[in-house]
């Protein structure tokens, strides 16, 4: 890349980075998550808005070479799995012992209703696939696809208004995240086999049968090494004399974790979100949380940095992706929001009913597991490259995400706002205080600079 694609990437992506805490800054003011602001400055920079008003402008800033085009791709990957590594290392208890019966009971009723759900009225021909389905004319795999937004629960999105609302510490959190951690298994498992269908026109097809199987079993088989294995791995790595890497800088060690994790998770074609999170939850000690305090530093200097650049960018090309040409369908939106929204909140409140919850715990339970940011960003890309679903759809899935996040995020700020719990069973769950700003230095005040 030449000095001068760099310089245009550099403030294609000080304007995005401006935008987003702008208009993030604005969100929260207004009591909205401020990943909704983010994501309205990428539309805002998209090729519906400000390329439709100032063309010369939109060409400034997008129009890259391949090599800025994939540098770009790198920070967005980089923004996704760095929020997902801290959402790992601030989430606690996650699928401890005492959420295990609720957690597998939400999953167990709630997903499995909507996904049975949809796929009936989709075999009966009750649902406009043909509206949906993109370039690879595949509405089996489109129906999966659809089944899957329905079902599952957003982790990046909902970990972000976690973290932005300081309550990644509490039960209600670990709850809703190992619920998330075991529906992002089963919603990887069955999009490997909607873009297998994508690629073949039938599962008779061994080679695709095998892939999808390798996929299972390597997925699982990440799973219990990073909850059971790897966190006593780090925590002897941690702890060793001769590791170097730790003592030179732990910043740095931390970092090397996530890479490492990420790099390994590829190899075997697993999902790097997921990866991301579970390391994150691995080195501070899994279950237990023996390493947190030994990692609090250097986790906060990583969380920094990660929300104060790459994050706001991630969620910022997220708007930016969005189509609201002549794809774009109205109906499409709304039926899907609504109709995916009614579902998705009886199911989920059925199954809180099982769990044992009551009351205000089904509400908060409800509303948060509709927030389908994951499915809605994630999986919504993925589909739309892999020919799965067209660009109105997408864009449905997008938007939809957005606003079930953001009735997410409304609603546990109201209810924090209004000190009650979160989950009756863990009153003193609250919210941690907020970082104390940095004091302004006295005037008059010579600063020297050693020498």
């Amino acid at each position: 890349m030449s000095g001068a694609e760099f310089g245009k990437l550099a403030l294609t992506l000080a304007i995005l980075l401006a935008s987003a805490h702008a208009l993030g800054y604005l969100a929260e003011r207004l009591r909205q998550p401020r990943l909704v602001g983010e994501i309205l400055a990428g539309v805002l920079l998209g090729p519906f808005v400000l390329k439709l008003m100032l063309p010369d402008a939109f060409a400034l800033l997008f129009q890259f070479s391949p090599k800025a085009e994939t540098a770009l791709g790198m920070i967005y990957q980089l923004g996704l799995i760095l929020l997902m590594f801290c959402s790992g290392t601030a989430a606690r208890r996650l699928l401890a012992k005492e959420n295990q019966r609720q957690t597998f009971t939400l999953i167990g009723v709630a997903d499995v209703m909507n996904f049975t759900l949809v796929l009936s009225l989709g075999f009966a021909g009750l649902l406009p696939l043909a509206e949906l389905t993109g370039t690879a004319n595949q509405e089996i795999s489109t129906l999966l696809v659809l089944a899957i937004a329905v079902a599952v629960t957003s982790i990046p999105v909902i970990s972000r208004i976690f973290w932005d609302l300081r309550i990644m510490h509490t039960r209600f959190v670990s709850l809703i995240l190992g619920s998330a951690v075991l529906e992002d298994v089963a919603l990887w498992t069955v999009l490997a086999v909607a873009t297998a269908i994508a690629k073949s026109a039938t599962l008779a097809n061994q080679h695709v049968v095998g892939t999808v199987t390798e996929h299972v079993a390597a997925t699982f088989a990440f799973v219990l090494f990073a909850l059971i294995l790897l966190p006593r791995l780090l925590k002897r790595l941690s702890a060793a004399r001769w590791n170097l890497l730790y003592s030179a800088s732990p910043v740095g060690y931390v970092v090397i974790v996530l890479l490492a994790s990420c790099g390994a998770a590829a190899l075997f074609d697993i999902n790097l979100q997921f990866a991301a999170l579970l390391s994150g939850y691995a080195l501070v000690g899994g279950i237990s949380g023996s390493e947190r305090e030994r990692f609090a530093a250097p986790l906060d200097a990583v969380a920094k940095v990660s929300f104060g650049i790459f994050i706001p960018i991630y969620f910022a090309l997220i708007g930016y992706r969005l189509v609201f040409g002549h794809e774009f369908s109205f109906p499409i939106l709304i039926g899907f929001f609504v109709g995916s929204t009614i579902l998705s909140l009886i199911t989920s409140g059925l199954a809180a009913r099982l769990a044992g919850f009551r009351k205000l715990d089904i509400i908060n339970i409800s509303l948060t597991t509709n927030a389908r940011g994951g499915p809605g960003i994630v999986l919504a890309s993925v589909a739309y490259d892999a020919g799965i679903i067209n660009g109105g759809f997408f864009t449905a899935l997008v938007l939809t995400a957005v606003l079930t996040s953001q009735m997410a995020g409304s609603w546990l700020r109201f209810v924090l706002n209004r000190g009650w719990p979160l989950l009756a069973s863990n009153p003193d769950d609250k919210p941690l205080p907020p970082e104390p700003e940095a004091a302004p230095a006295p005037t008059g005040t010579t600063v020297k600079l050693p020498v």
